[in-house]
């Protein structure tokens, strides 16, 4: 069954009746394979607003650097664990997660990195133990860069280190803007979302001029567009005027196939490859290597 023939569903990839907005029109090149690895680009994927698409662009904007030959490495960093399910590791059957890491003395991250079914990309897991990291951090010394000493031992052996944000700006948040290069901020295109990105930016200032000097913000990131609507151009053209060249010109759709992708345990790249929702990620992560952001 397709997705518009799903009662009570839409998908405005597929939908006749969308409106004739202007797609992308610039082409981003397919990059050229790398003759070596590393060190990796750390880029954290932020919002402290939850559902605007974090993990989905995590596990598939990785998913779609792989495809490109790029060495990938998930750090699923919230306590949720959405990103570990989504790409098939049962984060809480396991005994070690990056909790257990973040609070050891001698921290490998090698011991608890697992490969997925998609080649180049590995992730390394999280479950609910990860939301008492916040409590036993607080006294340590260095708390700030927990994560950064944990995926230090690693850099030169991934092309780049996606980390999966939770949905708040606590000292996990802090953490992983710590031990970042840059951020991406996905945000849905409604009103409320542009709310607390003012919030999201200030944090990031105060990082980088407190904690992370080479901090920077790659890009936003126009998530669940949905261009039949007024609203959502609306927001589009809002986004425009505020951020100018640091949104990208892909947007993600909104489309019932990405939570399919993720009950199969799979990106939708390789679950859907030919679907629209595949394709955009794959232009993103185009846009991101030309960019400069990802070798």
């Amino acid at each position: 069954m397709s997705d518009s023939d799903q009662p009570g569903l839409i998908d405005p990839y597929s939908s006749a009746d969308r409106t004739d907005q202007p797609e992308e029109e610039k082409v981003f090149p397919v990059p050229a394979p790398l003759e070596s690895h590393g060190p990796a680009r750390v880029i954290s994927m932020c919002n402290q607003k939850g559902g605007v698409g974090k993990t989905t662009t995590t596990i598939n904007l990785g998913a779609a650097l792989a495809e490109y030959g790029r060495r990938v490495l998930i750090v699923d960093f919230d306590p949720q664990g959405a990103a570990s399910a989504g790409l098939g590791v049962n984060a809480h059957e396991l005994d070690s997660t990056i909790y257990n890491l973040l609070v050891s003395a001698h921290p490998d991250v090698r011991t608890i990195i697992h490969s997925t079914p998609t080649q180049d990309l590995d992730i390394v897991p999280a479950n609910i133990d990860l939301s008492a990291a916040e409590v036993q951090l607080v006294n340590e010394v260095a708390r700030e860069q927990a994560l950064s000493r944990v995926i230090r031992p690693v850099l030169d052996d991934y092309d780049v280190i996606v980390v999966d944000c939770q949905p708040s700006l606590g000292l996990l948040t802090v953490n992983a803007l710590t031990a970042s290069h840059g951020v991406i901020i996905p945000l849905e295109t409604e009103f409320f979302a542009l709310r607390g990105v003012a919030l999201l930016v200030e944090t990031v200032d105060r990082v980088r001029d407190r904690l992370n000097p080479r901090l920077q913000i790659d890009g936003i990131l126009a998530t669940m567009v949905d261009p039949r609507t007024l609203h959502s151009r609306e927001v589009l053209e809002r986004l425009e005027d505020a951020f100018g060249d640091q949104l990208y010109s892909t947007r993600i759709r909104r489309t019932v196939k990405f939570p399919d992708a993720t009950v199969a345990n799979e990106p939708i790249t390789s679950y859907a490859p030919t679907h629209p929702g595949a394709e955009a990620y794959r232009r993103l992560a185009r846009e991101i290597i030309a960019r400069g952001d990802v070798a």
